[in-house]
């Protein structure tokens, strides 16, 4: 991470989680997306870290913002939704611009249907949560800066 570059972190989420406080409550939370990143924005904040949002229900507008992302952003932590489970291009993306990234899901994804143990992301991100609601944000949010500070000081 340059000196010169502001320390900002971008969390994207793919399809279906813009209906997040609605969308079926018993797997997903009551919270809404937007509750979600007015959690981030303090911790963030008291690290020295920016948060933006971005949330698309198509697979093209996120893959143009990981591309956009890794000329602003230092980190990424990813809700890629359904598309972890069929989009090699996402992890594509992500391998291409080197973008460090944490994947989160707010279910257990391997308590979920078959379909849904098998994720693309995974094996291109630093790190996986699933399971733990919101809180896997959060927890994502954490261990991201932890990288970044980690390999801040080992560049200085």
């Amino acid at each position: 991470m340059s000196k010169s570059k502001p320390k900002h972190i971008l969390v994207l989420n793919g399809p279906n989680l813009n209906l997040l406080g609605t969308r079926e409550p018993d797997v997903y939370g009551h919270e809404t997306l937007n509750d979600i990143v007015n959690n981030l924005t303090p911790i963030a904040a008291a690290k020295g870290y920016a948060v933006e949002h971005f949330q698309s229900n198509s697979e093209g507008a996120l893959i143009d913002k990981i591309h956009e992302a890794a000329q602003i952003f230092d980190g990424l932590i990813f809700n890629p939704g359904a598309y972890s489970h069929s989009s090699i291009a996402l992890r594509d993306a992500i391998t291409a611009t080197d973008m460090p990234t944490i994947e989160v899901h707010l279910s257990n994804i391997h308590a979920r249907e078959d379909f849904r143990h098998k994720s693309y992301i995974s094996a291109v991100a630093l790190g996986v949560i699933c399971g733990l609601g919101s809180k896997g944000y959060e927890y994502a949010l954490e261990g991201l800066i932890s990288h970044l500070m980690q390999k801040h000081q080992e560049e200085d």
